[in-house]
């Protein structure tokens, strides 16, 4: 009875809070999937057509997510013990090119930094961690899979193969891919799935070893160390070589069994030794995505539990799109959206969306209902404070031009700022501009120190603009001096 009441309490708080207003600050991101070409590509490409059918695929979904004011991607790049980038450890997978070990004429990972840096968005590389393949899958790989080159690494439990957490050697691997992949990509974050021992873990065949490097520790206990020593130093190799780099994970949605809700299931701590609550006391996570894929009584309590042990860290709740599919679950649009409101309000930095497609093919109305509502006006992304609290010079020389029908804003980056920066475009139709306010954002996330405003070709209209700048630890400068222009129809 009294878990009934808690569920009635929580719904008649969220309709009592409505839709609270947009954020300002607010990560919106998607999980683009790439494993059987889920969320792209749809085909591989064989031929030069098939390429450029690939890209402009993407660049249609980065395109929509854009315009619904999404601003983060978390692109699957490793998969399966198999990449979607140039590598020299492991091979390219074959759902870009239908061939492991081939690349599709373009590197995909590349292509979409670069677009998503195009439309304002980061773009985070989603690191599929143990998990390396089916029988079938390692068998096509052949000589090229992890499983043959590092039988040592491997153990095959439920019919499949997976890096065993418990050989020291699996972190050295590991890490090797991760200094490939931060070294060669200016890549905004990278984040950590499966990073975890597998589903059945109280069979997964590690005794053996066990024995040799960990007896004199209780076995989950053990477990959980392998996983947050992996974790620490990982963090702390990339804090070192690229400092700006996001690292993140996405653990189960369920931290561990809590008083509230004493028939948790399936949590992180107790049934997959991963303890996400330590990473983030430590200090070795900048970002936690916990997949919260369920209803009511079983995501509110666990949004709290997430956000009352993030150490001041940013807590994102994957939120199961998905689940709105007949065959899923069959949730309502208000399922999601009630979950938006609640993280909003309760301390989430915002939300992650599985899968891109889900949201993208307006599921029951979801794309419209953030795109029109939730989402209507653009967000930035919140400060890494305690990456770095260094705050850029605000930009000079704004200038506003009429080109054919558009309007030209251009400015200056400072000049005693060295590191890349991104600008936010502040407007009104009055003669001031309230910078608190999203509804001020024009654009945000722009890399460029131009940008191009349709106007209608009659409009009479009066403009403020100003421009900040932000480092890749999302400080904000002040903005610049308001600039005013007014755009007559005899003006030419």
């Amino acid at each position: 009875m009294r878990k009934y009441c808690l569920l009635f309490l929580v719904l008649l708080l969220l309709q009592t809070i409505g839709a609270v207003e947009s954020p300002k600050h607010e990560i919106r991101a998607v999980w683009l999937t790439t494993v059987y070409g889920l969320d792209w590509p749809k085909k591989p490409a064989t031929t030069e057509a098939g390429r450029k059918a690939q890209q402009q695929d993407l660049c249609n979904i980065l395109d929509r997510l854009a315009d619904a004011n999404f601003n983060t991607v978390f692109l699957q790049v490793r998969l399966r013990g198999d990449v979607i980038y140039r590598s020299a450890i492991e091979p390219a997978s074959k759902t870009f090119s239908g061939k492991y070990g081939t690349m599709p004429g373009y590197d995909p990972l590349a292509f979409a930094i670069e677009e998503c840096h195009k439309r304002g968005m980061e773009c985070h590389a989603w690191f599929v961690t143990f998990p390396v393949g089916t029988e079938k899958a390692v068998k096509e790989q052949g000589k090229l899979s992890v499983v043959k080159r590092h039988p040592k690494l491997c153990k095959r439990h439920n019919g499949e193969w997976y890096l065993d957490p418990g050989v020291p050697e699996t972190a050295d691997y590991i890490l090797s891919l991760v200094k490939e992949l931060v070294n060669g990509y200016d890549i905004d974050g990278i984040q950590f799935d499966y990073i975890r021992y597998p589903e059945q873990a109280k069979s997964f065949p590690d005794k053996a070893v066990h024995n040799k490097y960990g007896k004199s520790q209780k076995l989950p206990d053990w477990r959980r160390e392998n996983i947050n020593k992996m974790v620490y130093r990982i963090y702390d190799w990339v804090k070192q070589a690229k400092p700006w780099v996001q690292v993140s994970s996405s653990p189960l949605g369920k931290y561990n069994r809590i008083e509230r809700v004493p028939n948790a299931g399936w949590t992180a701590y107790e049934s997959v030794f991963q303890d996400p609550k330590m990473w983030m006391q430590k200090g070795k996570q900048d970002m936690i995505v916990p997949m919260m894929y369920y209803l009511h009584d079983n995501f509110f309590p666990f949004v709290d539990n997430w956000v009352e042990n993030c150490n001041g860290r940013l807590v994102v709740p994957g939120l199961g799109a998905y689940r709105m599919e007949k065959n899923e679950a069959d949730w309502t649009v208000n399922d999601i959206t009630d979950q938006i409101d609640y993280s909003r309000y309760y301390g989430g930095a915002g939300c992650t969306f599985f899968r891109c497609e889900n949201v993208l093919d307006n599921t029951k109305g979801l794309y419209e209902e953030l795109r029109d509502n939730y989402y209507k006006y653009p967000a930035q992304l919140l400060p890494l404070t305690w990456l770095s609290d260094k705050v850029p010079a605000a930009p000079a020389e704004i200038r506003v031009e009429k080109v054919d029908n558009e309007l030209k804003l251009s400015w200056q980056k400072p000049a005693a700022e060295q590191e890349d920066l991104t600008y936010t475009i502040y407007y009104s139709l009055t003669d001031s501009i309230d910078t608190a306010s999203a509804k001020s954002i024009l654009a945000t996330g722009v890399r460029d120190t131009v940008l191009y405003l349709p106007v209608a070709p009659n409009e009479e209209r009066g403009y403020t603009f100003s421009v900040s700048a932000s480092t890749r630890y999302h400080i904000e400068s002040a903005v610049s001096p308001e600039t005013y222009y007014y755009l007559s129809r005899f003006l030419k």
